[in-house]
């Protein structure tokens, strides 16, 4: 017998007990579906056998590590049901490209079309995996015995990945005669995938999974078109260019030429820069470019540069913080712990932002105001503007977007410009790199340079930031006029030498620590490319260090 310490209380099991016989008798206590466990302090998953006396608490699937394996565990169980519908070619050609919303898109490849009745058949096999608890399993296995499998299944993508990894051994995840990879954890079996749905969407498929804060809902497809032609476009330019995946970028690093690929992918960003100042000078009226974008995006080095394009055009830009007309400290709207919201549109002075705004319209001189962080006031430090025909205002703050932020100015006097870090670039054809891990990273690297915090802070903070984000700036990204991808093919590569030892200082006790493993294991996938290798003006810098501009 073993002991068990759960929620404070003890109890005797019988060694070699899963997790799983355990859970059942407190899932009626926990509000969603218990998905994974720490034992002391580890991640186990539920099929997994207690062999010793521990301390156990439980990850549902509204936590961030349940509801990530959920996703894996469906998105596998997608991948098997393709397999037993159409043979195990067509499976491995299928690609998890990225996540619009609830939506997971992927790519079929050449040898399925993504119709009706394809989606029926896989949707139903998938059903009838789930109606049989069909259970999956977990091998560990030597390295190249695990490049032998994949090897003979054709999964050249995992053959490559596994070629720059320095660990002896590898886990699989076995259904039913399918082997895959992942690099993360599974439930025990189908059975728990009772909540998805999959249709068909621009020549692929969609697979529909529950959010973290409705896990037992699947909530309708909503559709982002502008997103997902950005999202896509970016995914198409790395097939274009051979970098489809973490183990083509490590060919690319050890070939030697980083250098020249590093400069053709700044090349094809300035290029689009141009695009954008191009099509803001050729709309008549435009005096006010709103720039908005999630936290780490890189909107102060791409206001930069969009300056620069606009230069070029023989515009005068002037580049506006919309933090400058924060309402004096206290004055700030608090949340519901009792914090300063400064991410809330309240937090503004909107009526005093659409008067000078106006005025300024109007050909008046107006004098802007500053922040100043440290007394909690605004300031007037002689910031004087006036627009004369060629001046533009290049505006940027998280409420860019939001026509509440900017209700007094004419529509045609606005033009609007969404940007994030949407990485495209995926771990291997069935595991996806969330556009959020790399915002994280950018902020983790820049935040212990620049503010002197350190990386168990930021993890600390990233679910408030995240909710900012989601109410203040995910609902108004379709109504931009255009959309800039600031991701960059090889960052990872370079942030991962900053980024690592920031993570190996947060201890095992702390709450953080799970992401921290988990964000270091990613991590350990890529090479490194050095810093000096980036242009100054390149958006990396701004996280990185070294820019040009005063990031």
């Amino acid at each position: 017998m073993v002991t068990v310490i759960i929620d404070g209380g003890s109890r005797e099991v019988e060694r070699g007990t899963t997790y799983e016989a355990v859970v059942k008798d407190y899932q009626e206590e926990y509000d969603g579906m218990i998905a994974a466990v720490s034992a002391n302090g580890r991640i186990r998953e539920l099929f997994k056998k207690i062999n010793r006396d521990c301390t156990i608490t439980f990850f549902t699937w509204k936590d961030d590590v349940g509801h990530k394996t959920y996703v894996r565990t469906a998105t596998m169980l997608f991948f098997k049901a393709v397999y037993d519908v159409f043979g195990m070619e067509y499976a491995r050609d299928c690609r998890l490209e990225f996540a619009i919303g609830n939506g997971y898109y992927i790519n079929p490849g050449q040898k399925i079309e993504a119709n009706t009745e394809n989606v029926l058949k896989i949707k139903k096999r998938m059903c009838e995996l789930v109606e049989a608890g069909t259970p999956f399993m977990k091998k560990t296995c030597p390295l190249d015995e695990a490049q032998d499998i994949f090897k003979s299944q054709g999964m050249r993508d995992k053959e490559k990945l596994f070629k720059y990894r320095m660990n002896s051994q590898l886990n699989i995840y076995q259904i039913d005669g399918y082997s895959d990879y992942y690099y993360g954890y599974m439930l025990p079996n189908a059975g728990y995938v009772k909540y998805f749905d999959l249709i068909s969407y621009e020549n692929g498929f969609m697979l529909l999974l529950p959010t973290k804060k409705d896990p037992l809902h699947v909530e309708p497809f909503k559709e982002q078109k502008k997103l997902f032609d950005t999202m896509k476009a970016s995914e198409n330019w790395g097939n274009k260019i051979g970098i489809d995946n973490v183990g083509d970028l490590n060919d690319e690093i050890c070939k030697g030429s980083m250098s020249d690929f590093i400069l053709m992918h700044e090349a094809e960003q300035e290029r689009k820069i141009g695009e954008i100042a191009k099509e803001i000078v050729s709309r008549e009226g435009v005096k006010f470019v709103m720039i908005a974008g999630p936290s780490s995006s890189g909107k102060t080095s791409f206001s930069h540069r969009l300056s620069i394009q606009l230069r070029t055009l023989g515009k005068k830009p002037h580049p506006i913080a919309l933090d400058n007309y924060f309402v004096d400290r206290q004055d700030t709207p608090r949340d519901e712990n009792g914090d300063y919201n400064f991410e809330c549109l309240e937090a503004l002075d909107i009526k005093r932002f659409n008067e000078d705004m106006c005025r300024l319209l109007a050909g008046e001189r107006v004098e802007l105001p500053t922040f100043n962080f440290k007394i909690g006031k605004r300031e007037y430090l002689g910031d004087y503007k006036q627009l004369g025909p060629d001046d533009i205002l290049v505006i940027e703050g998280i409420h860019g977007l939001n026509d509440k932020m900017s209700y007094a100015l004419p529509k045609e006097s606005k033009f609007k410009i969404y940007i994030s870090a949407l990485t495209t670039l995926n771990i291997d054809a069935h595991n996806r790199i969330p556009t959020t891990d790399g915002r994280l990273l950018r902020r983790m690297v820049r935040d212990a340079r620049t503010r002197g915090s350190d990386a168990r802070r930021t993890i600390q903070m990233w679910p408030s930031v995240r909710r900012g984000e989601e109410e203040n700036i995910f609902p108004f990204q379709e109504d931009a006029d255009v959309m800039f991808n600031s991701a960059l093919i090889y960052e990872l590569a370079v942030l991962k030498q900053f980024a690592e030892p920031l993570l190996f200082q947060i201890p095992k006790e702390a709450p953080e620590y799970f992401e921290a493993k988990r964000l270091l294991k990613f991590l350990s996938y890529f090479l490194n490319v050095t810093n000096e290798s980036l242009p100054n003006n390149s958006i990396c810098r701004e996280f990185s260090g070294g820019s040009c501009f005063n990031v």
